[in-house]
């Protein structure tokens, strides 16, 4: 099998996230995308020349040239290689990309909270104390 073309590094203790990543895994035909849990005890975040709180701002991700992409251009990068490029429109409008990256900052810093009031609880998508992608049934 060969290498993922991007590597997304998330938040496995935020059942919104694991629900996006589930999608996307599940979209993703091609095998390009990777996921990495940066809440399992043994991530290093070292590995990645970034710190664990920096990685916690914001959605991380690799591409296979090794290139680093940051919150809404990780998203565009992950949604065009499963072909769901047309979700992610509105984040490539240079009039509406500004407003969109702030949006994004604002959910990402509050996105656990924000998962509970969207309804994604850990009973839905997670173990029942953390959101683990190894542990989810729809990745096995």
């Amino acid at each position: 099998m060969q290498a993922p073309r991007l590597t997304l590094y998330f938040d496995g203790n935020c059942p919104f996230c694991v629900a996006e990543m589930r999608r996307l895994r599940s979209w993703d035909h091609a095998g390009r995308l990777g996921f990495v849990d940066i809440a399992q005890e043994d991530f290093d975040a070292a590995t990645c020349g970034v710190d664990l709180a920096e990685l916690n701002r914001e959605l991380y991700s690799w591409t296979d040239t090794g290139a680093c992409l940051i919150g809404i251009d990780s998203m565009i990068a992950a949604y065009t290689l499963v072909g769901r490029g047309w979700i992610v429109l509105p984040l490539r409008i240079v009039v509406t990309r500004q407003l969109c990256k702030l949006l994004y900052r604002l959910f990402a810093r509050n996105r656990r909270r924000i998962s509970r009031w969207l309804g994604y609880t850990s009973a839905t998508v997670c173990d029942g104390t953390s959101c683990r992608l190894d542990t989810n049934p729809f990745f096995k």
